[in-house]
């Protein structure tokens, strides 16, 4: 029998997905490992397990960067990291959310324990199932680049569910999720708040109504607007070796402009190639066992065969079926690309400390993404020189799609690079801390 509240947001719905707020960190709603520390060997379940030259260099080319310190291990040996570095989203790449049914206490490099009877039912399905999901909102914390040879573990949970009305939609729920991440030498490497918001696909009636379109596809480019863009590409340039002091950066200086576009449907697929299988986007046999174990992923596309249901990103129709006028990008993509406008004004010897980002707008594809900032402050703290900076994305009409702040430490003239990795603790203690700071805030 259907469900009459399939794809609907409810009290009830939302009550039970709150329970999940730091449930998976309790190890009361676990048994005990069944298999001991020294028999276990850790387990990656990244689409890239373990940081190489190729994946670094497949990851950088396909979002079009090639900086010698991501793709040319002699020329990073020189530098001041003394070996191959990966940009501060390859992240991305090493960390696949685990499924309902994958919910642990362990990430991945110590046994596994298994949910007692009462956390399977805590943890069973998605409550929230049917309903559309857009990522809104992504902070990082950045604690020690990732380095060749590193493998990658981590530890996903809801931070906080926040019920709020939708200007587009039916009822919205906001849902931020933390990840943090640790290196083989339980270092943590990153720490992750992302916020999606799960909207109601269609009217409370039942009947299938797409969403209001509030925002148009690209128009067709003149030949004189496309030579502005081929201009901007002509004249990029990166900072590499040379040296940003932080004393010589003024509040108000203004970032070189980077250009993305006009984005193509080649530009998604290379992309994901660098980016891997994630969402999870698994071909034949796998996607098959894949869609077994979670059929709420798959819809059925035009030929009445399930397809997975995150093909906006290449499936006009399906695109436009849940409400939006084009094909879209990845919000990591744009904030890998601000993470790139700022490798390229700081130079090698920086370091972003943290990236906050919002997602106000559809980038479609047909759009092309100015990347722009500027320095809005500086400050000196535990002895790293660090630059406040606001950057945004502009699409072709001048639209702001995803405003962005971010710090970064530069060296001073009389200090060195300033930048140390954080006093070794529990990663998961992040998050744990990270619920209590959100408990507070509500």
């Amino acid at each position: 029998m259907p469900d009459p509240e399939y794809g609907l947001i409810t009290d009830e719905k939302i009550r039970r997905l709150r329970l999940r707020v730091g449930a998976d960190l309790d190890p009361a709603n676990f048994a005990p490992a069944e298999i001991s520390r020294a028999a276990w060997r850790p387990v990656t379940n990244g689409y890239n397990q373990v940081v190489t030259p190729d994946a670094v260099r497949h990851f950088v080319n396909g979002y079009g960067d090639d900086n010698p310190l991501y793709c040319d291990p002699a020329y990073a040996e020189a530098s001041s990291w003394r070996g191959l570095i990966a940009p501060p989203t390859f992240v991305w790449t090493m960390c696949d959310p685990q499924t309902d049914q994958e919910v642990v206490l362990g990430g991945g490099d110590e046994p596994p324990r298994r949910l007692t009877a009462a956390g399977r039912e805590l943890f069973a399905g998605d409550p929230l199932r049917g309903t559309g999901s857009v990522q809104s909102r992504v902070e990082y914390e950045f604690y020690r680049p990732l380095e060749a040879g590193d493998r990658l573990y981590g530890k996903r949970t809801i931070l906080a569910v926040e019920d709020r009305p939708s200007r587009k939609s039916g009822r919205a729920v906001h849902v931020t999720w933390g990840l943090v991440t640790w290196n083989q030498d339980r270092l943590p490497v990153h720490l992750q708040r992302g916020t999606w918001v799960r909207t109601e696909r269609r009217q409370a009636n039942g009947e299938g109504v797409p969403r209001k379109r509030v925002q148009p596809s690209a128009e067709p480019y003149t030949d004189e607007q496309l030579a502005e863009i081929d201009a901007a590409y002509a004249a990029e340039s990166r900072r590499g070796s040379s040296l940003l002091h932080w004393d010589d950066v003024q509040v108000g200086d203004r970032l070189p402009v980077l250009v993305k576009g006009p984005l193509r449907q080649t530009d998604i697929i290379l992309w994901h190639a660098g980016w891997g299988q994630g969402f999870p986007t698994y071909a034949f046999r796998l996607a098959y066992e894949r869609r077994v174990e979670t059929p709420g992923l798959y819809t059925r596309n035009e030929y009445n065969v399930p397809d997975i249901v995150q093909r906006m990103h290449w499936d006009k129709d399906w695109a436009q079926r849940v409400g939006a006028a084009e094909r879209y990008d990845y919000g990591a993509l744009r904030e890998t690309w601000l993470c790139q406008l700022l490798t390229h004004w700081a130079g090698d010897r920086s370091w972003i400390s943290s990236i906050d980002v919002e997602h106000r707008k559809y980038n479609y594809i047909g759009d092309t993404t100015w990347l722009k900032g500027e320095v809005t402050g500086k400050r000196v703290t535990g002895g790293q020189h660090r630059v406040a900076v606001k950057l945004w994305c502009e699409n072709q009409r001048g639209e702001v799609t995803s405003p962005a702040t971010a710090e970064v430490v530069l060296p001073g003239k009389d200090a060195g690079l300033g930048w140390a990795p954080p006093v070794p603790g529990d990663p998961v203690d992040l998050l744990r801390a990270e619920i209590a700071r959100f408990a507070g805030t509500a």
